[in-house]
This record gives C-alpha cells, sequence and structure tokens, in this order.
C-alpha cells in the first residue's frame, strides 16, 4: 500500500525507503519511536498536503510508488518467485533502488481466484527471515500486506510502518494495534474475502457504494484512535469487481479524493487490465503504466506495482505536470 493526490485542485491532496529461518518467539529489534510531529497531529481531512510522515519521522514525498513484494508460492503474478528469503531480499533492494518509495510485503495470496487463507504461523514464517535480513538495509519504509493482527505485529516489531489491510481494519483487534503503534493503515474497499470477493460483484452503483463504505471505515477507525492523518484509501480494484466497475471507479476518482485522504490504486497487472490492453508482458506493462498516469492525474497519491522502475518515471512525470498547473 505510497501517499496523497498529485494535483493542485481543491477536491484532493497535493504532493509536495538464505538465512535460517526465525521462530515466532524470537526477541526483535527494539521498537521505532512512537513519537508523532505536531504538522500530523493537527492535520484535517482535504488538508494540501505533498507528504505522508510516518511515526519513526521518516517523510515519503508523494506521489509515490509502492513496490510489491510477494513471499507466497501462489500469488497471481509472481507466486513463488521470492518466496526463498534471499531472492525477496534482494527483490526489495532492487525494487528501492528503482525508485519505490514504499515495499509492501505480503505473505498470504489474495490473487483474484483460488486464493487459499493461510495461518498466521505460516505468514510469519515466510516474513521473518526476509524481515531479519532487511533490517538496516532498506531505507525506505516498509508496509506489511496482511489481515492478521498477530502477523501486523510481529512485523512493525521488526521495522514495519504501514498496515495494509485489504479488510480494511475489520478486525478490532487490528485497529486497537494501529491506533497503539501510530503506524499509517490502508482501508481497502472489497466485499466477501480474498477466496469468494468474486461472488460479491454486483452493485447498484459501484462508485456510491465504494466511496460510503470507505468514509464509514474511516469514521470507525478515527472513533477508535486512530488519527486522521495516518490514513490511506484504497477502492481495492480487482476485488469483488468486474472490469467494468473497476474502470468506472478510475473515471471517479475525485470522487474518493475528495474524502479527504491519499488514494492508493493497486491496479498492477490484473485481469481487467488483461483484458483491455493484452496479455502479454509487455501489454500488460504498458496497460499498468496507462492506468497509474490516469490515476495519477486524477489525484492518486500511491501507485502499487510489481515493477518499480517504470512507475516512478510514471509518478516523477505526474509530480511534474501538476506542478506545472500550479505554477
Amino acid at each position: 500500500m505510497d501517499e496523497k493526490g498529485i494535483s493542485g485542485r481543491e477536491q484532493c491532496p497535493d504532493r509536495t525507503a538464505s538465512a535460517a529461518p526465525l521462530h515466532q518467539d524470537e526477541k526483535p529489534p527494539a521498537p521505532l519511536s512512537s513519537s508523532g510531529s505536531p504538522a500530523d497531529r493537527n492535520h484535517q481531512p482535504g488538508a494540501i498536503a505533498g507528504r505522508l510522515s510516518l511515526v519513526d519521522g521518516r517523510v515519503i514525498k508523494l506521489p509515490a510508488v509502492m513496490g510489491i513484494l510477494n513471499v507466497t508460492p501462489d500469488s497471481f503474478s509472481d507466486g513463488g518467485q521470492y518466496l526463498d528469503p534471499e531472492r525477496a531480499v534482494a527483490h526489495a533492494l532492487e525494487m528501492q533502488e528503482a525508485g519505490a518509495s514504499i515495499i509492501d510485503i505480503g505473505a498470504e495470496s489474495t490473487r483474484p481466484s483460488g486464493a487459499r487463507a493461510v495461518s498466521a504461523e505460516v505468514e510469519i514464517g515466510r516474513l521473518l527471515p526476509v524481515l531479519r535480513q532487511l533490517r538496516g538495509k532498506l531505507s525506505v519504509p516498509l508496509s506489511i500486506d496482511t489481515r492478521k493482527p498477530e502477523v501486523a505485529r510481529v512485523a512493525l516489531d521488526w521495522g514495519a510502518a504501514i498496515i495494509n489491510d485489504i479488510s480494511a481494519l475489520s478486525n478490532p483487534a487490528m485497529t486497537a494495534l494501529a491506533a497503539e503503534r501510530r503506524c499509517v493503515v490502508v482501508l481497502m474497499h472489497m466485499k466477501g474475502g480474498p477466496e469468494d470477493h468474486n461472488q460479491f460483484a454486483s452493485y447498484e452503483n459501484v462508485v456510491d457504494e465504494v466511496v460510503s463504505f470507505l468514509a464509514e471505515r474511516v469514521a470507525d477507525v478515527v472513533r477508535a484512535g486512530i488519527d486522521r492523518s495516518r490514513i490511506i484509501l484504497d477502492p481495492g480494484l480487482g476485488f469483488a469487481k468486474a472490469a467494468q466497475h473497476n474502470l468506472t471507479i478510475l473515471a471517479n476518482l475525485a470522487r474518493f479524493c475528495r474524502l479527504g485522504y491519499p488514494v492508493l490504486i493497486g491496479a498492477s497487472r490484473k485481469n481487467f487490465i488483461r483484458k483491455i490492453a493484452g496479455t502479454t508482458d509487455a501489454e500488460l506493462l504498458l496497460g499498468t503504466n496507462a492506468v497509474n498516469a490516469m490515476a495519477l492525474a486524477a489525484g492518486a497519491a500511491i501507485i502499487r506495482v510489481h515493477h518499480a522502475a517504470p512507475a516512478a518515471v510514471t509518478a516523477r512525470m505526474a509530480a511534474a505536470i501538476a506542478a506545472a498547473h500550479r505554477a
């Protein structure tokens, strides 16, 4: 899950880091500082800001690229490629060098069909060897892609600064953890779960329903103690959404930006791109870049991608055009 909007329009915010496996009970390094900046505490929805401040003092400039690191055997695009910890670490560092501002690591597949839930113990077992090796090597922030609070807690202990939860913190224990640790959270829309969400791709008005859901989840987590300055919204492209739903959301991103929070778009290599752009690697990359460019121009703040280098170029160009628009 990068940051806030890039355009200068009022409705969107503006944009101005082979090992032996560890045991779950192994003691992690000391946690990061939990003090936030006054600017974070004074944030108001819709405020013009070109950065996202983290609890440890680091700042992510927006727009930003979130690089995907799947340490799974069965993810839809790159399943099995980075299950080996050394390969996963090397890939994370490659994405950082290519321009990713966030590395989003996940150990449970949520692919569009055939996803199988795994236990927290399995997730932690896949994550820990990678997290241990990345500590001290990776300078950009880590995001943990998980629905499970026990997994998120371990990742936060080992340096993650963002929780990217496809269930939008529906588990009260996850909400409590995020509030306790003052980390940034990504709230994503989905109906159903990873195993069955395609059964629920039916809407009277997809934009109205997704916007309402995200607004309600924001209200819920703020009441639970999560600061507004630490919230990112994700409309959940491909999750309980047919191709036309995804296109309709992308055509109406201003509605999501008007909620006043950074909007993350995760379109990389998804099925609706395959249906329109084609199925070769080149077509998927070009199709993904086209979606990302349009999303950034419409106000998206973060683009979540498998290939960081072309996405970073897209983000730089979008930021330059936005700056020229404001001049």
